[in-house]
């Protein structure tokens, strides 16, 4: 059933439409994701449905009491409001009777007055006539299950933590559509994983915008494309999209490139001399007049951006080197003894909760914070560019140009100087938008005019802390390349687990109390850590309990037994074939994980199963069969270890 039709939606700013006669819907259990261009006007188009944007003309029917939440892609401002008050809003009546007999309640320890207690019965009987009390639950219930302190004010909390209180503000309400704008832009990887498994057990529907391709691949069952004003649906997986998305654009360009050869000959043929004008026929001149026409209404597709970085003199061989380093802030630890060692040209990740200490160990690494203790040798010539997630770099009253350029109107790029305005349109930002100040753009195109900023800037060190937020697909995708290129030293944060599997040579995985461990790789090797880590976790809490159980018998059974002969003999190492084994192993059951992985995605897709079953059973096969290998070689696994640590 359709929960939202949307009708001939037109609405421009400007000269170009945003919206071109656009008809969209919406089905209940639907999870949709729109893609499109920075300031293609996808976040404008979530505004409208939400009713904060009036269309030019069209309309947008709710179906029923259909109830719609959205979540704004910027974090809420800072202020004294407590989290539970700014959370309680969106429930109207009852959140604001809530948050106001919370407010009462917490003032009664300090001030109790006769007065106070009477506006409490009141609140309360107002609660208990309009199940006051059961929202009360879920809120709370809400605010548990993202971590959020109910009593904190607004004020005391960083860009992740808002992110999360928006967060819990449209969760609160269990609407029938939820309108999600960038709803990973500020959280850690744990509370993205959360966020996925709230959105898969969401009974409602979903429409979101997202550049985070894991996580469209997980949740999106149709992708819609907004470009040049115009809407495409496209049923399926993100991949059929990419797929066919390419094949539109390539029939695109095939058609503009005949009619553009047809205009050319009419053109030729209106030109023609007099003989040929005295020939001519009207109806062949309108028509000529319309192709010229539909020429001029004609959107070109958006060239790619360009981005290059301007990489200045080598650094040292030796980034950074620390060893047994501890850092402690009042009670908790940050760094807990850590041996760390960077090499020119290094990737390094850095993953882990908001507020583990990420950009402390940045900092410590170029020198900005010095440890409590344990050695520090910094590397030698480094310069550095610093990508800010919040991009306080950026002045919001100046223009584009004025921003990325220092206010020069000749800049140096690569050993050669280039205008601001040229360079500009690399990162696609035309004349006029260079033009234009800063708080007028969208946040994908406020990236994109960061970027522009610090790649200009001649570095050897790369700092990009969150550079994915908000950024298209397409841009994102080249700045992969240019990370994946780049010749200097990276240091990454983000949460975008595809961008990191392309990009990091390792991951500094933060796993609390200080502790750090690194593992080389991206995110699938991270998971392949974490799942050993919690089978061994699991192994390790049943052996020692069976060994509880069993330890007083064991001790009967060994009481007077005589050692094996031999027992002191010295023990037998491993062939070395044998060692071998043990060494790829480890490379071969990750090999296999990741198919498997890949295999159970496809069997995942929309529509898997009503493909006929010549197609779905060697899928499921395959499937059984890697499960059952991946049992034998972790079993291998685990013996090899066993005569390993028998023989050493």
């Amino acid at each position: 059933m359709s929960l939202l039709r949307v009708q001939d939606a037109h609405l421009a700013f400007g000269a170009d439409a945003i919206l071109d006669g656009v008809d969209f819907t919406i089905e209940a259990g639907e999870r949709v994701c729109l893609v499109g261009r920075n300031g293609a006007g996808k976040s404008t188009f979530l505004k409208a449905i939400d009713n904060e944007v009036v269309l030019d003309s069209g309309q947008i029917q709710w179906v029923g009491d259909t109830k719609v939440t959205r979540l704004p892609q910027d974090p809420p401002k800072q202020s004294e409001q407590r989290v539970f008050d700014y959370v309680a809003e969106a429930l109207a009546e009852s959140g604001k009777a809530l948050a106001r007999y919370h407010e009462l309640s917490a003032s009664l320890t300090d001030s109790p007055s006769s007065a106070t207690l009477d506006e409490m019965d009141k609140l309360q009987n107002q609660l208990d006539a309009i199940n006051g009390w059961q929202v009360n639950t879920r809120i709370e219930q809400v605010l548990t299950q993202l971590q959020l302190p109910a009593d904190e004010t607004m004020a005391a909390l960083s860009g992740g933590w808002l992110r999360r209180v928006a967060l819990a503000r449209a969760l609160v309400v269990d609407p029938d559509i939820l309108l999600l704008d960038e709803p990973t832009n500020h959280l850690d990887i744990e509370m993205v994983r959360w966020l996925e498994e709230q959105i898969v057990n969401f009974s409602g529907a979903v429409l979101f915008i997202s550049h985070d391709r894991a996580f469209i691949r997980r949740l999106a069952t149709r992708i819609i494309d907004l470009d040049r004003g115009h809407l495409t649906s496209y049923p399926g997986s993100y991949d059929t999209y990419l797929q066919k998305k390419q094949e539109a654009l390539e029939v695109e360009a095939s058609h503009n490139a005949e009619f553009d050869k047809k205009l050319a000959a009419e053109e030729t043929w209106i030109r023609q001399g007099v003989k040929a004008r005295r020939t001519r026929n009207e109806g062949r001149v309108r028509a000529l007049q319309d192709l010229r026409k539909q020429r001029q209404q004609r959107r070109e597709l958006q060239g790619k951006a360009n981005l290059a970085v301007n990489e200045s003199s080598r650094s040292g061989k030796k980034v950074f080197e620390g060893e047994n380093m501890a850092l402690r802030f009042g009670d908790k630890p940050i760094i807990n003894d850590l041996d760390l060692l960077l090499m020119r040209g290094d990737k390094i990740a850095f993953v882990g909760p908001n507020g583990c200490g990420k950009s402390t160990l940045i900092k410590v690494i170029l020198g900005m914070q010095e440890v409590d203790s344990g050695k520090v040798q910094l590397g030698t010539n480094l310069e550095v560019a610093y990508f800010d997630q919040h991009r306080a770099q950026l002045d919001p009253e100046q223009t584009v140009m004025d921003n990325v350029g220092d206010g020069k109107q000749d800049i140096e790029f690569q050993g050669r100087s280039r205008h601001i305005l040229s360079y500009l349109q690399d990162f696609l930002f035309s004349p006029k938008q260079s033009r234009t100040p800063v708080r007028a753009l969208s946040g994908g195109e406020r990236n994109r005019a960061l970027l522009a900023k610090i790649l200009l800037k001649p570095s050897n060190i790369l700092v990009l802390d969150e550079p994915t937020n908000d950024l298209d697909i397409e841009t994102l995708e080249l700045l992969e390349q240019i990370v994946a290129n780049y010749q200097g030293t990276v240091l990454l944060v983000s949460h975008d687990r595809e961008f990191v599997d392309n990009t990091a040579t390792s991951v500094l995985y933060f796993e609390g109390e200080g502790v750090i461990t690194e593992i080389i790789g991206g995110f699938t090797e991270l998971n392949h850590y974490l799942a050993a880590k919690a089978e061994n976790s699991f192994h390790s809490n049943g052996t020692k309990a069976a060994a509880k159980e069993s330890d007083s018998n064991k001790s009967s059974q060994n009481k007077g037994k005589t050692a094996d002969k031999g027992s002191d003999k010295p023990r037998k190492k491993l062939s070395y074939k044998l060692q071998r084994e043990l060494e790829q192993l480890p490379k071969v059951i990750a090999e296999k994980e990741a198919k498997l992985e890949e295999l159970q995605q496809l069997m995942n897709e929309p529509g898997f199963f009503e493909q006929p079953l010549e197609k779905t059973e060697p899928v499921m096969t395959q499937i059984a069969e890697i499960e059952g290998q991946l049992m034998q070689d972790l079993e291998r696994w685990e013996e090899l270890e066993n005569l390993s640590e028998q023989s050493s």
